[in-house]
């Protein structure tokens, strides 16, 4: 027997969603890391502007 166990998003409006500054979670720097549960994630902005997440 196989059990599905998804979590379920929170719906909300555009308009109350958190908005977060990647050069404060980089602290004025390049890179951040993000932790979800026991997983660590890196956060990278690079030359041209973009954000990369990685594992």
């Amino acid at each position: 027997m196989m059990v599905n166990v998804a979590r379920q998003a929170t719906v909300r409006p555009k308009d109350e969603l958190p908005v977060y500054d990647a050069t404060d979670l980089t602290q004025g720097g390049d890179l951040a890391r993000i932790k979800l549960d026991d997983k660590l994630y890196t956060l990278r902005i690079t030359r041209a502007g973009k954000l990369i997440l990685t594992k």
